[in-house]
């Protein structure tokens, strides 16, 4: 598509004086054709012709140059308002060669490469436990941080967390009166709930929460142990961390930094004090705030009446923070979509000062995670599910229905089940859905991959050669060679050829599901060839095999993108 979309720009500066960007796009699939480019219909009123003469123009102009630049297309094909085009098979069957390798050197924007990248995501609290939220914006971050990586960047994984806070004094009112001995962090998640519910019916609970907040400020910042509070609240703080880590280690993901929200929350405090003075924010009723209203958002406190800073007093000290360990190009930060309005106001405080930084620095939000039947899940009201249940709940329905205890099917049907969704609004997941060996699932995908092995397997076993050597044959013929590509072929190939185009759009937009919904797609096309198309034994089983291999290694790196493994056997 790249390459057609440059011969068609230099077609129309030529002939119409326009440097004009077309838009080329796979052909729908009620016509035969390949690629489609609506510019004729575009430029109707710049070059004051109908779209049916700049159509003809086109082709003519670009049949001229063919020859040497778009040795690729077969023909042209016109109609209104559009120009279609069909690859040859001879172009298909050169790319195909260049499929199974190097796939990095052909994105064609250069924004990320050598580029630092601080991917900031998950950001669960220590002294509460991972949910199915946690999970998903895990699984989610680690695919766009992989795809920034692929295109060149240096990526830093981060995960921010309140160590201190409010949530911390809740649970840590209700630990003391329990006097647990083995403390576990199912102990923690059940005092969290019950804190929680403390401080809001409990005057008396209230006031203690708040004087046990400003004690484990005062904790941190002092680094206290040999009090009971204290190395309460460290052996919590200790059992939380080793918990996120080991879980993270289970779905494959390892972060390179954690930020407690104790070692930026100072350095937030002085800043806002600092800008404070600058007339950037303002006191309030004892508090310090920032008057959003000024710019079309709303007031926030960063500092409260006792002195402490808020969540948004940490967040301009984590921005900071970050700034001086990596310097970084670009920071990506993931949440919730609940948190929008939120990062909004802390930005622009920011921005009054620090205009830079913000300028370097993108919020991506994701909607909530839902089970069937919509109910809306809360770690506050304790109706919240675990994200260890969701993979719990993936492994049990693939044993149930297919027998299987492979983990990394599981996963892999897990991660997809987020993966496939546009990030943005809320999704709907159904563990029974994810496991299902056909439609649009992980598993479909991988026994795809696994039978596709198998086809390549028994080529190379069939008569004792190599793969390599029953593609070239004995007489060095190639794997070009034969009967021309039935459709079946011409369309796997022409999905294949389209991965690189793929990927350029998935990293220009941070778009994990683009990465996914096209492995479906030409795993869709695999299914046909397969059915259609006999391999080994056939007269073009040299480049059936080929076409084998180019499919797998497409599928395994784009799989690779998504964090999901291809299991040995299905």
């Amino acid at each position: 598509m790249d390459r057609i979309r440059d011969l068609l720009k230099k077609a129309i500066l030529k002939l119409y004086g326009v440097d004009f960007e077309p838009e080329v796009t796979e052909a729908p699939g009620n016509i035969e054709a390949d690629y489609s480019s609506n510019a004729p219909l575009k430029l109707a009123g710049v070059a004051h012709k109908s779209p049916m003469v700049i159509a003809e123009e086109l082709v003519a102009e670009v049949q001229d140059d063919s020859a040497t630049e778009m040795r690729g297309v077969q023909s042209f094909a016109t109609a209104p308002g559009f120009i279609n085009f069909i690859s040859s098979d001879e172009y298909l069957l050169a790319e195909m060669d260049g499929i199974v390798t190097d796939f990095d050197k052909n994105i064609s924007s250069g924004e990320y490469r050598g580029k630092t990248v601080v991917c900031e995501f998950s950001d669960p609290n220590p002294f509460k436990v991972l949910h199915v939220g946690h999970l998903y914006t895990s699984v989610v971050g680690d695919a766009i941080a992989r795809l920034l990586e692929y295109a060149g960047a240096k990526v830093v994984r981060a995960n921010f967390g309140g160590d201190v806070g409010l949530h911390v004094a809740k649970t840590m009112y209700i630990l003391q009166r329990k006097q647990v001995s083995e403390l576990t962090i199912e102990d923690i998640a059940k005092c969290y709930i019950e804190g929680t519910a403390a401080y809001e019916d409990d005057a008396e609970a209230k006031a203690e929460i708040t004087r046990l907040n400003k004690e484990i400020y005062k904790i941190n910042a002092e680094d206290i142990h040999g009090t009971p509070l204290a190395d309460l609240y460290w052996r919590g703080r200790e059992l939380s961390y080793d918990y996120f880590k080991h879980f993270y280690a289970s779905i494959g993901l390892k972060f390179d930094k954690y930020y407690p929200e104790s070692t930026v929350a100072w350095l937030g405090l002085a800043t806002v004090k600092r800008e404070e003075a600058a007339g950037v924010y303002e006191e309030s009723d004892g508090a310090v705030v920032f008057d959003g209203e000024k710019y079309g958002l709303h007031t926030r406190v960063f500092i409260n009446k006792e002195g402490v800073p808020t969540y948004e007093a940490k967040d301009v000290g984590l921005i900071f923070q970050k700034e001086a360990d990596y310097h970084f190009d670009k920071s990506i930060v993931i949440t919730g979509s609940e948190q929008l309005d939120y990062m909004k106001v802390v930005l622009k405080s920011v921005e009054q000062y620090a205009p830079e930084l913000v300028a370097r620095t993108v919020h991506l939000t994701h909607g909530l995670v839902k089970l069937p039947g919509g109910v809306k899940m809360s770690s506050r009201k304790g109706n919240f599910l675990k994200a260890v249940d969701v993979l719990d709940m993936v492994a049990t329905a693939l044993a149930e229905d297919f027998g299987s205890d492979d983990r990394t099917v599981s996963l892999a049907a897990t991660k997809y089940a987020f993966l496939k969704y546009k990030m943005g609004g809320d999704i709907i997941f159904d563990p029974r859905e994810s496991v299902k060996m056909t439609g649009n699932s992980g598993p479909y995908l991988l026994y795809s991959c696994v039978r596709a092995k198998r086809i390549v397997e028994g080529a190379s076993s069939a008569d004792g050669a190599s793969v390599a050597d029953r593609v070239s044959g004995v007489d060095g013929a190639s794997a070009a060679d034969g009967a021309s590509m039935v459709p079946e072929e011409h369309t796997l190939m022409r999905k294949i050829a389209g991965y690189r185009d793929l990927l350029d759009a998935a990293v220009a937009e941070l778009a994990p599901h683009k990465v996914a919904n096209y492995l479906y797609e030409v795993s869709q096309e695999f299914s046909r060839f397969y059915e259609k198309c006999p391999v080994v034994g056939a007269a073009e089983e040299g480049r059936r095999v080929r076409m084998v291999q180019a499919y797998l290694a497409v599928m395994t790196h784009g799989l690779g993108l998504l964090g999901m493994e291809i299991p040995e056997k299905m």
